[in-house]
């Protein structure tokens, strides 16, 4: 029977629509528009965050200098949380991608000082290994069913680990690399519009935010991976090879470390198995801040760009203004308690 047979007589189905619209109220309707669109609210705290700033700051914040120094300290945050992002999606965690993102760089930079290896190879060596960490991660997570949070604890620590003992704790210098292997600073490099100050690990970092945007909003895969988070066990029953996507997203995350890797050389100039100990909790905030939910199934690449981007107004409008940077750290996390209780708020929608 169609649905339109069931309705009284003289009333059609958009009517039931409309009518139900009108019900919500007001902030019913709130509701249901952030429920369809996740990323509204980031880019919503992003504006008013921006124009709160720049009333305080004026000019000083709002140079083209200034706002480009932004995008620089928040790409190598952005490309780990754009793995991370897959990853939540999915209904999963991932505390490895700090370690796989260092690990991947420390190996680029061995492959090349150590065993005499062409900086090209290096790269692709140190993109190799971070897939394989990723395709660890999921394996045990897919196939061997154990929960994600063990997993990639696990594997944190043995990244970690393994970093220190095969690096011998040894920062590669920015002279050494300059001389010889430029191509691990390549994304390091500056083009100057203006004003503006973008480099080549900002260019990256846009592109992949757009290519993996793309992604998951037209093509089976992407459908695949909301699927997954949102319901794997019905996914399974309408024909998604869940284990397959999970093995996919994990080493496509683990992939994307590895090239935030690679970024990192060019945003400090040299290769430290020091850098980068906090990533894995910067990119988990940018999810959350960007309105992915923890539960899966829902948000997307975009929020996630935009709750970094809310990172970096705070932390470069603080230090601006003089406070102290503990400052920051309270306001993010207000904003991450936040974030997760309208998130709450939000999911009562599908409810």
């Amino acid at each position: 029977m169609k649905p339109e047979e069931i309705l009284p007589e003289g009333q059609d189905a958009q009517d039931v629509v409309s009518f139900d619209h009108q019900n919500r109220g007001l902030l019913g309707t709130v509701q249901y528009w952030l429920h369809k669109t996740p990323s509204l609210v980031p880019l919503v705290v992003l504006i008013m965050s921006i124009a709160t700033f720049g009333i305080l700051l004026g000019s000083k914040f709002f140079s083209p200098f200034a706002l480009t120094l932004i995008l620089q300290q928040v790409a190598i945050v952005g490309i780990v949380g754009a793995a991370q992002s897959l990853v939540i999606l999915t209904a999963g965690i991932d505390l490895s991608v700090g370690a796989i993102m260092v690990l991947s760089s420390v190996v680029m930079g061995q492959f090349t000082f150590r065993y005499g290896w062409t900086p090209e190879l290096a790269v692709i060596a140190g993109l190799a290994t971070g897939a394989f960490c990723g395709f660890i991660n999921g394996f045990l997570i897919a196939f061997v069913r154990l929960p994600p949070f063990i997993v990639t604890l696990g594997m944190w620590q043995i990244v970690l680990a393994t970093n220190f003992l095969y690096s011998a704790n040894e920062t590669i210098r920015s002279q050494d690399i300059q001389k010889s292997a430029q191509i691990l600073q390549f994304f390091g490099e500056k083009i100057r519009i203006g004003g503006a100050v973008f480099t080549y690990g900002v260019i990256g970092f846009v592109l992949l935010i757009l290519i993996l945007s793309y992604v998951l909003n037209n093509t089976a895969w992407g459908r695949h991976v909301y699927a997954v988070g949102d319901d794997p066990e019905a996914a399974e029953l309408s024909g998604v090879r869940v284990r397959q996507v999970l093995l996919s997203v994990y080493v496509l995350a683990g992939l994307i470390c590895a090239f935030a890797g690679w970024a990192l050389i060019g945003r400090i100039g040299s290769v430290s198995p020091t850098a980068g100990q906090f990533a894995n909790i910067e990119s988990i905030t940018a999810v959350v801040i960007g309105g992915i939910s923890l539960f899966g199934g829902r948000g997307s690449i975009m929020g996630m760009l935009f709750g970094a981007l809310i990172v970096g107004v705070f932390s470069l409008g603080l230090r601006l203004i003089g406070t102290d940077p503990q400052w920051t750290y309270l306001l993010i996390g207000v904003l991450i308690i936040g974030a997760v209780a309208v998130d709450q708020w939000i999911r009562r929608v599908a409810a």
